[in-house]
């Protein structure tokens, strides 16, 4: 009797990334499974934007590789699905969220997209897949931030990819939304067979979904499942200083001292007036994904 080898979605071999000369991961080995949904967390500044970059091709590494469905690392690869981090760039669109959706089929920005049979039936898929066809006719002005999230997700998902990388798709949405952003995602996900790796800034939203956690932290990468991964040990060399972690009614808490590490995050990332700073980003399929930029790194 053999036993099936599942391939790797994705093998990062000692990859090294440096911004402006600043070392945000060193010596980052680890491999994900065709068909994982991973959930990828960490500080502001670990390296989960610049580690879902570094597989788009969209920077270089300073060492290692990075392979993506057994392929070596190439800007535009059809097989990965991106979605950027968002704030509020797209709350005053007027534009419909079919128009929006087929926008990232032909390459588009600005303008009409264009309305061939086959990149129309390529739309008509994706909004079915993420149950998007009520928001179809609607302008992106009138969703809330859960549906506008719905059509990101369709975005990702034209032309079949099998890697999607969901950078924070959960950011500015109430814990309601987040459920159901997160549940989407594992349906559209197991339904058809994808590689899922999704950013957060915590980990209880994805808690009942994801297959395994990738910690990112102090220049290293951890991956393993919730057990392996989420303790103090390995979180503690994570974050180069003592951390806690705490089980309470079905939810996990990563304290530094007697503060949730997330919370010192967003009051990092928020401005004097507690407001967090809204940053506009060009969304596009992976195609076209040259163009973008984030906040976090």
């Amino acid at each position: 009797m053999t036993t099936s080898i599942k391939a790797s979605a994705l093998t990062v071999e000692h990859v090294t990334l440096e911004l402006g000369g600043r070392p945000i991961l060193k010596d980052a080995s680890f491999s994900v499974e065709a068909g994982e949904f991973i959930g990828v967390l960490g500080p502001n500044g670990a390296g989960k934007t610049t580690l879902m970059r570094a597989m788009l091709g969209l920077l270089p590494l300073s060492k290692g590789a990075i392979r993506v469905n057994g392929a070596a690392v190439v800007r535009g690869n059809a097989s990965i699905g991106y979605m950027p981090q968002i704030r509020s760039g797209l709350a005053g669109r007027r534009v419909r969220g079919r128009d929006f959706v087929a926008m990232a089929a032909d390459g588009h920005r600005w303008g009409l997209p264009r309305a061939s049979a086959a990149a129309n039936a390529d739309v008509d898929r994706v909004l079915d897949l993420v149950d998007g066809r009520a928001l179809a006719a609607r302008p992106l002005s009138e969703l809330s931030g859960g549906e506008r999230q719905r059509l990101l997700l369709a975005q990702c998902l034209l032309g079949d990819p099998k890697l999607l990388l969901l950078d924070e798709p959960l950011i500015s949405l109430d814990p309601r939304h987040q459920t159901g952003v997160v549940d989407l995602v594992r349906r559209v996900q197991r339904e058809l067979g994808i590689t899922v790796l999704f950013s957060a800034h915590e980990l209880n939203p994805l808690l009942n979904s994801i297959d395994r956690v990738l910690y990112l932290g102090n220049g290293r990468a951890a991956l393993g499942t919730i057990d392996e991964v989420i303790t103090k040990p390995v979180l503690s060399q994570l974050y180069g200083s003592p951390i806690d972690v705490m089980r309470v009614n079905g939810r996990i808490f990563v304290m530094a001292g007697d503060v949730e590490v997330d919370k010192l995050d967003h009051a990092h990332e928020d401005g004097p007036d507690g407001h967090s700073h809204s940053h506009d980003h060009d969304h596009s399929h992976a195609h076209h994904h040259s163009g973008t930029h984030s906040h976090d790194v």
